[in-house]
Order: C-alpha cells, then sequence, then structure tokens
C-alpha cells in the first residue's frame, strides 16, 4: 500500500545568505533542500518573467503552419479546430478556434465524442467537416500518431496542421506540418509545453505579439497546463503565474462563473485550486459525452448563460463522481482485498468509458503499481492507464503493441483500444515488462524539510510559502515533518469522514486537519509519540489567522534505538527526569508488571512522558535493584523487585550523571 517507505531528511538547512536577504527561515529552508543557496538563484526561480518565453519560430514547421494559416485567411477558406475532450484540449480548441475567428477567419470547433469516436483523428469526423466545406484542419492536443486519417484527409482534398505534445512514434503524419515540442528534430527548449502552450505558440507566432496574446488567453492556458499536470518551471511556470492572476482579477465569463459555482475564493485561486476543484468540472462534461457544454462555457460571453452552463458542469461533476464510486467498488471486489505486486488489468461489460480513467488512477495511487481499467463493449474494450511510480507507460505498452489493436499517450497515462480475447495474453506481457523494467522513483513518504524549531511554523513563515506559487508538477507543494510529536486529541469531523487532531512539539500544540481520513483509521492513539508529514496553511476564522497543519501521513515514533542505548548505559544531551517523573514510572509499573513491551512501544508504560525518559527511569530502578530487565530480540520484559526501605537515588549511577 502507499506510504510505506518514510524518508526523513535531516533536520532543516537554513542558509544564512537567504535570511540575511530577507527570506524567512522556512522558505530558506524549502529553497536549499531544492537545491537553491543564494539570493541570486533565488531571486532567479521565483521572479520569473517574458524573459522566460521562447521563440515560438523554434518549433519544428511553425514556419510552414503560419504560411498555410495565413493563405486560408486571405483565401477565405474554412476551418476545423480539431481538439480533444480534456481540459487541456478544450482550452487548446477554444483559444485557437477564438484567435482565428477574431482576426476574421471562419473557424469551426471540432472536439470528438469520448464515447462514440474516442481520441484523436478520426475518418468518420473527416468526413462530416469535408461535408461542412472545411479545407484545412489544424488539430490541438492531439494528432502525432494520426499517419492513416491525416492521409485520408489528403485524400479528400484538405490540409492537415498537427500541433500537439504527446509523445511521437517513428512515422510522423504527412501534414502540412507537425508542430510538436517532443519531436526528434525540434530544437524548442521547452519540451514540456501542454497542448494549449503549443496552441499559444501558435498563435503567438501568428500575431506577432507574445505578451499581448499571453495576457488575453493567459486564464485557458493556464488551466488548461495545470490540469494536463505539465512541470510548473520555466516557461510554464511564468504562463501559469500571469494566468492565475488574471483568474483572480479578469477572468472570462465562463471561467468567472465556474469559479463561483465551485465556490473557489478568489483570494485563495492557486494551481492546486484550479487542478483539483476547476479541471474536474470541465473534464467532466468530456468524461460524460457533452463535451461541447464545456466548450460553450469557455467561450461565453454573456455572464448569465455562463452561469447555467457553470451550474451544468458541477451537476455533470457530481453524476461523474457516482459512476467512479460504483466503478471502484466492483474493482475492489475483483482485487478481493489482495495486494498486488504487478500491474492491475481489470476489465468489465459496462463500466463508463469516461470514468475508468479516475478508477485507474486511483487503483494506482491506492496500490502502488500501475493500473489498466478497460470498459469491454461485445468483443472489443477500451481502456485507460495509469502509471506509478516512474514506470513508463508508454514504452509498456509499446512492447505489447502486438496485442493491442491501438495506443497513445506518454509515460505517465495512456489509453489503449484491445480485443477482449487478449485481455490475459496482456495481462501476462505488461506484468512481465514491469518485472524487467521495474520503476526508477522509490515511492512512499518524502517531506522536504524537517522542522527543527518552533520558529519554522510562524504565521509569517508559513506566510511566505506563497512565493512558491504556482505549484505543481515540477515545483510541488513543499511538504514538511514533525517528529517525536504527542499526538494530543483527534476528533472526527465532517460527519466522521474526516478528522482534526492537536499535536504537541517544542512546548507548542498545532491544530491540524486530515481531510478523507477517519479518527479510527489513524495508525495512533492520542498520548503516543508519532511523525507526522503535513502541508502548512493559514487557517481564517472570524478575523483570525493562523496556522494550521493539513496532514498527509502519520505514524508513531519508533524510539527503539534510543531506548536501547539508554537502558545499555548510554547517554542522551540534554535529557532530564525528576523525581516526580521516575515516581509516576514506578506507579504506572506496579500496575502493570510484570509486562512485556515492544521497545518501540515503551512510551506506553507512561504516556505522558517520552519514551526516553521512561527508558531512563527504567535503568534508574535497575541500578537501584527495584526492578529486573530483560531482552528477547525487540521485546523487553520488567519486572519490580521490592524491597523495605526508602531508595537513595544517589546510589544510581544514572541518576548522579543526569544530576550532577
Amino acid at each position: 500500500m502507499k506510504h510505506t517507505v518514510w524518508n526523513i531528511p535531516p533536520a532543516a538547512s537554513i542558509p544564512a545568505e537567504l535570511t540575511r536577504a530577507g527570506y524567512t527561515p522556512l522558505l530558506a529552508a524549502v529553497l536549499a533542500a531544492r537545491g537553491i543557496r543564494t539570493p541570486e538563484a533565488a531571486a532567479a526561480f521565483l521572479n520569473s518573467s517574458s524573459d522566460t518565453l521562447e521563440d515560438p519560430f523554434l518549433l519544428t514547421d511553425m514556419q510552414k503552419a503560419v504560411s498555410r494559416i495565413e493563405r486560408a485567411r486571405q483565401r477565405h477558406e474554412t476551418v476545423a479546430v480539431y481538439g480533444d475532450y480534456d481540459v487541456d484540449g478544450i482550452t487548446s480548441a477554444c483559444l485557437l478556434a477564438e484567435y482565428l475567428r477574431d482576426i476574421g477567419m471562419a473557424a469551426e470547433i471540432y472536439i470528438p465524442d469520448r464515447l462514440e469516436e474516442g481520441y484523436g483523428l478520426n475518418t468518420g469526423a473527416i468526413e462530416r467537416l469535408h461535408r461542412k466545406n472545411v479545407s484545412l484542419i489544424i488539430t490541438v492536443d492531439c494528432g502525432v500518431t494520426a499517419v492513416e486519417e491525416t492521409d485520408f484527409a489528403a485524400g479528400l482534398g484538405m490540409d492537415t496542421i498537427i500541433t500537439d505534445h504527446h509523445e511521437c512514434q517513428a512515422a510522423l503524419p504527412a501534414a502540412v506540418a507537425v508542430v510538436n515540442p517532443k519531436r526528434p528534430d525540434s530544437a524548442y527548449p521547452n519540451r514540456e509545453l501542454a497542448g494549449v502552450g503549443v496552441a499559444f505558440k501558435l498563435v503567438c507566432a501568428l500575431h506577432g505579439d507574445a505578451e499581448a496574446i499571453l495576457r488575453r488567453y493567459s486564464d485557458l492556458i493556464a488551466v488548461g497546463t495545470i490540469a494536463d499536470v505539465m512541470p510548473l518551471t520555466g516557461e510554464n511556470r511564468y504562463i501559469v503565474k500571469i494566468g492565475l492572476e488574471k483568474l483572480k482579477d479578469d477572468p472570462r465569463p465562463g471561467l468567472a462563473a465556474l469559479i463561483e459555482e465551485a465556490g473557489v475564493q478568489k483570494k485563495r485561486l492557486n494551481a492546486i485550486s484550479v487542478g483539483f476543484t476547476l479541471a474536474p468540472r470541465i473534464n467532466a462534461a468530456g468524461r460524460l459525452g457533452r463535451v461541447r457544454r464545456a466548450a460553450e462555457l469557455m467561450l461565453a460571453d454573456d455572464p448569465s448563460s455562463a452561469a447555467k452552463l457553470a451550474a451544468e458542469l458541477c451537476d455533470m461533476n457530481r453524476e461523474r463522481q457516482q459512476l467512479e464510486a460504483d466503478i471502484w467498488t466492483q474493482a475492489e471486489a475483483m482485487l478481493s482485498g489482495a495486494a498486488p505486486n504487478g500491474p492491475i488489468v481489470l476489465a468489465a461489460d459496462g463500466w463508463h468509458q469516461g470514468v475508468i480513467g479516475i478508477a485507474a488512477s486511483r487503483l494506482s495511487e491506492t496500490y502502488a503499481v500501475p493500473a489498466v481499467m478497460i470498459s469491454l463493449d461485445g468483443d472489443r474494450g477500451k481502456g485507460s492507464c495509469r502509471s506509478y511510480g516512474g514506470f513508463n507507460l508508454f514504452d509498456a505498452l509499446a512492447s505489447c503493441g502486438d496485442l493491442l489493436e491501438a495506443f497513445g499517450g506518454h509515460a505517465l497515462a495512456a489509453g489503449l483500444n484491445i480485443r477482449r480475447e487478449n485481455i490475459d495474453a496482456f495481462r501476462k506481457a505488461l506484468n512481465e515488462y514491469y518485472v524487467n523494467h521495474p520503476p526508477n522513483e522509490e515511492t512512499g513518504v518524502s517531506p522536504e524539510v524537517r522542522i527543527g524549531s518552533e520558529e519554522l511554523l510562524t504565521l509569517p513563515c508559513v506566510e511566505s510559502l506563497e512565493l512558491l506559487e504556482p505549484c505543481g508538477s515540477g515545483n510541488p507543494r513543499p511538504s514538511f515533518c514533525l517528529t517525536d510529536a504527542q499526538l494530543t486529541s483527534s476528533v472526527p469531523i465532517g460527519g466522521g469522514k474526516h478528522t482534526a487532531l492537536h499535536l504537541e512539539k517544542f512546548g507548542q500544540t498545532f491544530d491540524c486537519v486530515w481531510f478523507g481520513k477517519r479518527a479510527a483509521d489513524l495508525c495512533a492513539a492520542v498520548g503516543d509519540r508519532v511523525d507526522a508529514v503535513f502541508f502548512p496553511q493559514i487557517s481564517e476564522f472570524r478575523g483570525r489567522r493562523s496556522v494550521q497543519l493539513l496532514m498527509q501521513a502519520l505514524r508513531r515514533t519508533d524510539n527503539s534505538d534510543l531506548c536501547r542505548q539508554l537502558l545499555e548505559g548510554g547517554s542522551v544531551e540534554r535529557l532530564y527526569l525528576n523525581r516526580g517523573e521516575l515516581v509516576r514510572i514506578w506507579r504506572s509499573l506496579e500496575q502493570l508488571c510484570p509486562i512485556k513491551t515492544a521497545l518501540r512501544e515503551l512510551g506506553s508504560i507512561e504516556p505522558r512522558l517520552h519514551p526516553a525518559k521512561i527508558a531512563l527511569g527504567l535503568r534508574v530502578l535497575r541500578e537501584l535493584s527495584l526492578a529486573e530487565i530483560s531482552y528477547e530480540d525487540e521485546d523487553i520484559r520488567i519486572m519490580l523487585t521490592h524491597r523495605d526501605g526508602k531508595a537513595d537515588l544517589t546510589q544510581s549511577a544514572a541518576w548522579r550523571r543526569y544530576h550532577g
């Protein structure tokens, strides 16, 4: 299961050069963890500018694409912008079509029906466009593998321009132009443009003023880039930063209505809220076969109609969630609770094709392996694939290509078509490839910064993390950990679906919330020493701002090595045990002894004390002949040996050592 490996870093390193430059200790610690240790490097990373915008003509075939579109404009040709049914494809199509219309061209949007047509160019769509007198098709976010379809269009006298960002296969379509930063012969520095990023570059090449185009369409570009999980570094970081500002200050009517309907506070709008709140609602239309409604929302110029469309998309999202829950229940039943050690490949009749991708993502995250979910209809199936741990899905599917009717996508997510009778053989072949090409990334809990003092979690420190935005792929939201804290409370909230907790560390109590985790499912009890991984955030309630820890992972602290060290005569700097604490240990032992417990559970003897103090107390009692202690592997057995008279604590070497 996920989060079985914990990789806790050393206590935070805080470069003095960064704090002298005005960066808070917490932000300085994050920057240092990412290899940024000088004010110059920090400024270059945090203050992205228009200098990061690359020349669109560095993209191979860009000049060919511009020339063909200019010819179409001069000849008053009808153009079709052919998109994809996800957020990236929808925003790409809307951006390009809107621009072409604004410069006087007859441009219509064609987005294939996910359920009836599937992904990418298809001959049926090309025929329909031909009957509408379309002479030029421009693809966005698709088309780089459409070799046969491009030839089919050419046979009808139609030209095709491909703009895409997916992985290229050996043969490129024989189109007028194939604009893709992942082309082997591309000189473009940023290979990680989203589909909407490539469409943006095409418009920049047509228009000439990149900054003007960015300011106009940045909200669309940001939403598409974030939704497609592109790395938010370099050029992408600047594009998304400008787009988030537009979403807050002056979004197009459709996005403004969606922000309102989804209940997102504009002042808190960031890449995370776009990716987890806005994007699923736009995607829902495509998943349910009603993608045109999402495109209409993006292009709406009337606030009233935009509000109706936004409400419709939110209703679709709720419908999608119910379908997903039903598929998840069936998938869990198929696995029978067993934790697979290789890729999951599940197939069933009747699964909704538009939702199986989400179920595959959830399976891969839950079981920490790649997952493939296949919806069967007759003797054929359509599947959605999701990776885990850096496993390259595109290469894996290519190795199984003889068992597939078609496939496409990239390293982390892909789609496939397969015949029913080939599924078992595909499952076996995929597993064999996985064994021979295991994931190259260690998975588990890997917080960036370990909090070593209370000064790192002050209000100004947490507020300063806003400078890292936009956060996402390639520039993740920083996670932190507290080690050896005490869990002092755990309370169900939200009807029991979530949990509010309190952790005590450095003499302070920290408010925490864990969404989606029931209190009964915590792996620790109140009173336990715990390690916690979290995102710090600012909570606002009745005008009061405070730091809140958004929990991500929790485990009991393993102090067994420290306790063994103390029991066997070692020392710990600054450890202090007073007479009253020793009496509490004794009285607890009187109730429990004889007792056998694991060293890592030593804290259960007296939950109010740190396990190290209990270990020291046991050592003192043993030296005073008040207790007998023996080991059995990682367990410890304790028995009290009463004696007459009052014990003289100074007869214990350990007591004298810690009390001067």
